[in-house]
C-alpha cells in the first residue's frame, strides 16, 4: 500500500512538474496591423489559423508594442524593459539597424528570456528575423548575435527584410540617395556649366585641373552609388544558421516554407524536453514575397498573399504541436512588433502596408495604429478559450510571464517594466498591472497612458505628435516614416489629452471645458513621467551614428574572394535544428 501511495505521489509530482514547465512558442509578425487578422475584424483577408489560435485562447484588444519601430520593439520584447534602458533607442532619425556590419546591438549585459530559460534547462531557438545587431569589434565575435543572448540555435536573417533585398522592389534609401548623391551631382554639373560659360565669354580663366577635379569628384560620387547598389544586397541580405552564412544573398524562393520546416523540426527534436521557440516572421515587412502556392490568391494583392502565407505557417506550427500531443503543455503567443506601415506605397501606387483598423497612424508613431497590435495567447486547460481582454498590456509582459512559468526568478539588479500576464489571463485579476505605460518615439518620451484604479477611463497624453504629410493624410508620406523631433513634430503645452476608452480613434482631444479634471489628470500623468524618468540611467547609445555606420572589418562574407559574397548552402545543409 505504501508503495502504491509513493507511486501515485511520483506521478502527481511528475504531472505538476510538466504543467509548471510548459513549452513556449512565441510567434512574432513584422509590421502586421491589428486590422489584418480575421479575429480582429477583417472580413476579406483569410487568416484561419491565427483565428483558430484566438478561438482556443485569449485575445488581447489593447496589446501594445513598447516601441513603434522594429529594433527597439524587439529589444523590449526580449528583455521586458523599455528600449531606452538598454541603449536601443536612437536620438537621430535612423531608429533601426540598416547595415549588417554595424557595431551596435543588444548589449551582452542585457538578459533575455532565452537566457533565463536556457539556465532552467530549456532548449532555445530563434528562427526568422533578429534585427538586434551582430558583432562588436570584429566579424567573428558575434557579440550581439542570438547565440550570445541565450539561444542554442538560430536560423534566419540577422538583419531585416528590406525592399533593397529583392531586385525590382525599389529602395528604402531613395531619400538618402537623393540628398547624398543626386544633389551633389547637380551642384557639380551646375558648377561645371557655369565655369565653362564664363570661360567662353572670356570673363574668367579656369585651369584645366579644376575641370579635371570636378569630373573626378563626379566620378567618385557615381562610383560610390554604383558600388552601393551592387553590393548592398549581398552584404546585408543573407541567411545564417548559427554562426555560419548559409545563403548570400538571401533567396525568397520558398523562404517561408524553409523556415517553417526548420521550426517544426526543432519542435520535433525537442518534444521530450522543455523548449522555447521564437518564430519571428519576415512577413509583413517589405519587400513583400510569397511562394507560388499563395501568389495572386488573396483579395489584397501582394500584401494579402504574404499575410495568408504567414497564416499558413502559423497553422503548420499548431499542427505539429497537435500531432506530437504537445498543445496542452505549450503556451503559444502571437503578436506583431508594431502596427502596419501605412506609408508603404510602391511607385505604381500599390499599397504594401496593412490595416490598423479604426486606429490612427501606424508604424513609427505612437498613435494607436502604431502601437496597438494583435495579442493572442493559448494554453489549453490553463487559459480559458474564447476570452477577450480589453486591458492595457505590453509586449514587454512576455518576459516576466515566461520567466515565472519556467520557474526562473527575475533579475534583481535591474528594473523589469513588463508584468506577469497569467493573473489577468486566468481571471485571477480583472485589471492590468500597468497603471502607467510610457510610449517612446525612439529616445524621446512621446506619450503617457494612465489606467487609474477603480476607473474605466484610459487617459493618453501626448507631449508631441508627428506632422502628417500631405495635410489630412494618415502618415508621413514625404519621409516614408514619421520622425521624432525637430521640425517633424508639433510640441504640445499643455499635452494633448485623450480618453482612449471613449475615443479609441484619437480624434477629439479633451480640453478644460470638455473634461473638468483636465489639469488634475495631466498633473498626475506628468508626475508619473517624471518618476519614470528618474529611474533611467545613462547607457551607451547602441544606435548612435558611430554604431550605425557600415564598418568593413565587421562585414560578414561567405566567400574569401573580396566582396563577391555569393553562396547557397541552404539546400545542401541538412543539419537542421538541434
Amino acid at each position: 500500500m505504501r508503495t502504491l501511495w509513493l507511486l501515485l505521489l511520483f506521478i502527481y509530482e511528475a504531472r505538476s512538474h510538466a504543467v509548471s514547465t510548459p513549452n513556449f512558442v512565441l510567434l512574432m509578425a513584422d509590421d502586421l496591423g491589428i486590422g489584418d487578422p480575421g479575429c480582429y475584424g477583417n472580413k476579406t483577408l483569410r487568416t484561419p489559423n491565427i483565428d483558430r489560435l484566438a478561438r482556443g485562447g485569449v485575445k488581447l484588444t489593447q496589446h501594445l508594442a513598447a516601441s513603434p519601430l522594429c529594433t527597439p520593439s524587439r529589444a523590449a520584447f526580449m528583455t521586458g524593459r523599455y528600449p531606452i534602458r538598454s541603449g536601443m533607442a536612437s536620438r537621430s532619425q535612423v531608429g533601426v539597424f540598416v547595415f549588417s556590419a554595424s557595431s551596435g546591438g543588444l548589449p551582452h549585459s542585457e538578459i533575455t528570456f532565452a537566457k533565463l530559460l536556457k539556465n532552467q534547462g530549456y532548449s532555445t531557438a530563434l528562427i526568422g528575423k533578429w534585427h538586434l545587431g551582430t558583432s562588436c569589434h570584429n566579424r567573428t565575435d558575434l557579440c550581439h548575435h542570438p547565440l550570445s543572448h541565450g539561444f542554442d540555435y538560430f536560423h534566419g536573417l540577422p538583419m531585416t527584410n528590406l525592399r533593397d533585398c529583392k531586385p525590382g522592389e525599389g529602395s528604402v534609401f531613395t531619400r538618402a540617395l537623393r540628398l547624398l548623391v543626386f544633389v551633389p551631382l547637380q551642384v557639380i554639373a551646375i558648377t561645371l556649366l557655369t565655369l565653362a560659360v564664363l570661360m567662353c565669354l572670356g570673363f574668367v580663366q579656369v585651369p584645366l585641373c579644376v575641370f579635371f577635379c570636378l569630373f573626378f569628384l563626379a566620378a567618385l560620387v557615381l562610383g560610390a552609388l554604383l558600388c552601393f547598389l551592387h553590393y548592398f544586397r549581398p552584404l546585408n541580405c543573407f541567411l545564417m544558421r548559427n554562426r555560419d552564412i548559409t545563403q548570400q544573398p538571401m533567396s525568397y524562393d520558398n523562404l517561408t516554407q524553409r523556415l517553417t520546416a526548420d521550426a517544426a523540426q526543432f519542435i520535433q527534436r525537442n518534444a521530450k524536453t522543455p523548449f522555447l521557440l521564437v518564430l519571428a516572421f519576415l512577413h509583413m515587412h517589405t519587400a513583400l514575397f510569397s511562394s507560388k502556392d499563395f501568389a495572386g490568391k488573396s483579395k489584397h494583392g501582394a500584401y494579402g498573399d504574404a499575410a495568408e502565407e504567414m497564416d499558413w505557417s502559423v497553422g503548420q506550427i499548431l499542427d505539429v504541436l497537435d500531432e506530437l500531443k504537445l498543445a496542452n503543455n505549450t503556451l503559444v503567443y502571437f503578436s506583431s512588433d508594431q502596427g502596419a506601415h501605412v506609408e508603404e506605397v510602391t511607385v505604381k501606387g500599390e499599397g504594401h502596408g496593412g490595416s490598423n483598423g479604426i486606429y490612427k497612424g501606424g508604424k513609427a508613431n505612437n498613435w494607436e495604429g502604431g502601437i496597438r497590435v494583435p495579442g493572442i495567447l493559448r494554453w489549453p486547460g490553463v487559459i480559458q478559450a474564447g476570452l477577450e481582454i480589453d486591458e492595457p498590456t505590453s509586449n514587454m509582459d512576455i518576459f516576466p510571464t515566461v520567466a515565472k512559468l519556467a520557474g526562473s526568478p527575475l533579475p534583481e539588479d535591474r528594473i523589469i517594466d513588463g508584468r506577469d500576464l497569467m493573473p489577468l489571463l486566468q481571471g485571477r485579476s480583472h485589471r492590468s498591472d500597468h497603471e502607467f505605460l510610457f510610449h517612446y518615439c525612439n529616445f524621446y518620451l512621446n506619450a503617457v497612458r494612465w489606467h487609474p484604479q477603480n476607473s474605466t477611463s484610459i487617459w493618453k497624453a501626448f507631449f508631441f505628435t508627428p506632422k502628417f504629410f500631405p495635410e489630412g493624410a494618415n502618415g508621413c508620406f514625404a519621409t516614408h516614416v514619421c520622425f521624432c523631433h525637430g521640425q517633424y513634430v508639433t510640441y504640445h503645452d499643455p499635452p494633448l489629452l485623450f480618453d482612449i476608452s471613449q475615443d479609441p480613434r484619437e480624434r477629439n482631444p479633451l480640453t478644460p471645458t470638455s473634461e473638468p479634471r483636465f489639469r488634475e489628470i495631466l498633473g498626475t500623468m506628468q508626475e508619473a513621467a517624471a518618476r519614470h524618468t528618474e529611474t533611467l540611467r545613462d547607457v551607451p547609445n547602441q544606435l548612435s551614428l558611430g554604431n550605425l555606420i557600415w564598418k568593413p572589418w565587421l562585414q560578414m562574407c561567405c566567400s574569401s574572394s573580396g566582396l563577391s559574397c555569393q553562396c547557397d548552402r541552404e539546400k545542401q545543409d541538412g543539419r537542421g535544428s538541434r
